[in-house]
């Protein structure tokens, strides 16, 4: 059976699971379990599809899926590349080759730190600040469409569930409780830190473990 997404004239469907779902309801068998983790993919495919779109139409044609959330953190200033993979969620080699994308594409240098020969700094140029900007731009675009569709409590309930999903609370009951920041994006934080900050819907929050595009 076709998953199925639809909302007025919109009707997308998918072959990836065995229920159908709809806007406002959703059918399935009674011996189908509800494949919630299918859902979540169409709706990730979808916000990185619109996110890139939408920092096209700024005139980067060039989104690729962990930049919301790296350009995000190197906007508040020069970070390491052991910290652009905390952020991320991914090793430090995948966190080089992240970097190393956004050095390819002028958005970004590169140093050794002065006090620690070890470490690489990262650092914005002019540049990768105007398309942090734009990317920061469009986030909030974004969130504030969706916010203006969604009913406040279902918004709520689907945050909550969100939470607890990328902390892995399902079964632990753990605290899922948190506010937006004040940009309207996700708070590119370590993993340990998300419990207590408001995640970015799939493009932030779920940066990829390389520097692929969209």
């Amino acid at each position: 059976m076709a998953l199925r997404m639809t909302r007025g004239p919109l009707d997308v469907g998918t072959q990836l699971g065995c229920i159908l779902v709809t806007y406002g309801g959703m059918s399935q068998s009674s011996t189908d379990p509800y494949l919630f983790g299918d859902l979540l993919a169409l709706a990730r495919q979808r916000w990185i599809r619109q996110m890139a779109d939408g920092v096209r139409a700024l005139g980067y044609d060039d989104y690729r899926r962990s930049d919301a959330a790296a350009v995000r953190l190197l906007a508040r200033g020069p970070a390491s590349i052991g910290r652009v993979g905390d952020v991320l969620g991914v090793t430090r080699q995948a966190a080089r080759k992240v970097v190393d994308g956004l050095e390819r594409r002028g958005f970004a240098t590169t140093a050794r730190d002065g006090g620690d020969a070890r470490q690489v700094n990262v650092v914005l140029t002019a540049e990768g600040d105007a398309y942090a900007e734009a990317v920061i731009a469009v986030i909030r675009r974004l969130n504030q469409e969706l916010v203006r569709r969604v009913d406040p409590a279902a918004l709520a309930g689907a945050d909550a569930v969100l939470r607890a999903v990328v902390a892995g609370d399902v079964e632990g009951g753990g605290d899922v409780g948190g506010g937006a920041d004040a940009d309207g994006g996700g708070d590119p934080s370590p993993a340990s830190e998300r419990r207590s900050h408001h995640l970015d819907p799939p493009p932030v929050a779920g940066a990829a473990p390389d520097d692929g595009r969209a």
